[in-house]
């Protein structure tokens, strides 16, 4: 059974209780880090209209902040706060592993929530992470389709962040070339022969998943190929959806089938593996099919597989060092590293 409970009003003036920062933060509408950025002089977000109209709230309840509280704000924790869908998926793992060894490499601790690709999940253990006083986030669940979530609070409290693998378009972001991966792994198979392309899409809110469709277009679009958007179809990162979605277009009929797949990730590879020997295919002589992001799998499968690799060790590093400028309120722009297209026996020329 769950219920609801009424906040209280902030104290006034003349009721015996010295405000609080949380009551600032209640009467203004933010987090309790915000009013304390705001007051705090030497930070470069105290000069915003944010700031201002909190300042104007501390005045109007008389608070004052508590110097050996102030004091005690300000020390760092050496701790980072990490976000991401999971570490079920290899990717995640690898990319996680990078981080904390960054971090440790500093000198820090990396804390890390998962939110299986939930909005309201990442909002509440963003939030549980800062209230645990992490220095700063990095997350590696970046939506397209959240203009007015998570990460616009972030900004507007002026808290530390960096996205990486995927980004939202304008935060700071340390990510792969993921139109180049999509263009290089149909290139390949253009190359072979291949004609009807199918694609594995993955989810449209994920900036990884749509740069490799656009690569592919562009690819197919530049070998004078009219794209059969019939051929690309959304998915989740899963083996199962893999599997699903690659069932599906191994179900067309002869003739509008595709003879060859690119997969958004290396796990859907794997489901369409699955897929294409249920439906009598063989690989890659009736169906030639690239992964992306050359996880430690992708070598060592019977048919070893074909794929875009990703340069995660310079992704996880590169998110740390951006947020540590951050922190130190050093300028920074995002950065994007190219991947590269690893052959192997799970493609080969057209049938």
């Amino acid at each position: 059974m769950t219920g609801t409970t009424a906040t209280p009003p902030p104290p006034r003036r003349g009721t015996g209780r010295r405000p609080t920062m949380a009551d600032v933060a209640r009467a203004a509408g933010v987090n309790p880090s915000t009013v304390s950025r705001a007051l705090d002089d030497r930070h470069s977000f105290s000069r915003s209209d944010t700031a201002a109209r909190i300042k104007q709230i501390a005045a109007q309840l008389g608070y004052t902040p508590n110097p050996a509280a102030a004091n005690l704000r300000r020390q760092s924790t050496r701790t980072i706060g990490v976000v991401m869908s999971s570490i079920t998926g290899t990717v995640m793992a690898m990319l996680y592993e990078e981080i904390a060894e960054a971090c440790r490499d500093h000198g820090l601790d990396a804390l890390l929530a998962t939110t299986r690709d939930d909005l309201e999940a990442e909002t509440a253990l963003g939030r549980m992470l800062l209230n645990r006083r992490v220095d700063g986030l990095i997350l590696a669940t970046a939506r397209l389709d959240a203009s007015d979530g998570f990460l616009t609070e972030l900004a507007a409290d002026g808290t530390p962040y960096v996205l990486a693998l995927r980004t939202d378009g304008h935060s700071p972001a340390v990510v792969g070339d993921d139109r180049l991966g999509g263009y290089l792994a149909a290139r390949h198979l253009l190359d072979l022969g291949h004609r009807r392309i199918g694609m594995i899409a993955g989810p449209p809110y994920a900036s990884n998943a749509l740069g490799r469709v656009t690569g592919l277009r562009e690819a197919l679009t530049e070998a004078g190929i009219e794209v059969d958007e019939r051929l690309v179809r959304s998915s989740g990162f899963s083996m199962e959806s893999g599997e699903s979605t690659a069932a599906e277009l191994l179900a067309l009929p002869d003739g509008q089938r595709p003879t060859a797949l690119v997969t958004v990730n290396d796990n859907t590879a794997v489901g369409a593996l699955a897929a294409a020997r249920r439906h009598g295919l063989a690989v890659p002589r009736d169906l030639s099919v690239v992964g992306y992001n050359d996880t430690p799998l992708a070598a060592r499968l019977p048919i070893s597989l074909t794929s875009v690799r990703v340069p995660l060790g310079e992704i996880g590093r590169g998110a740390v060092d951006m947020l540590l400028r951050i922190m130190q309120e050093r300028p920074v722009r995002s950065l994007v590293h190219a991947p590269t297209l690893i052959p192997r026996e799970s493609t080969a020329p057209a049938p």
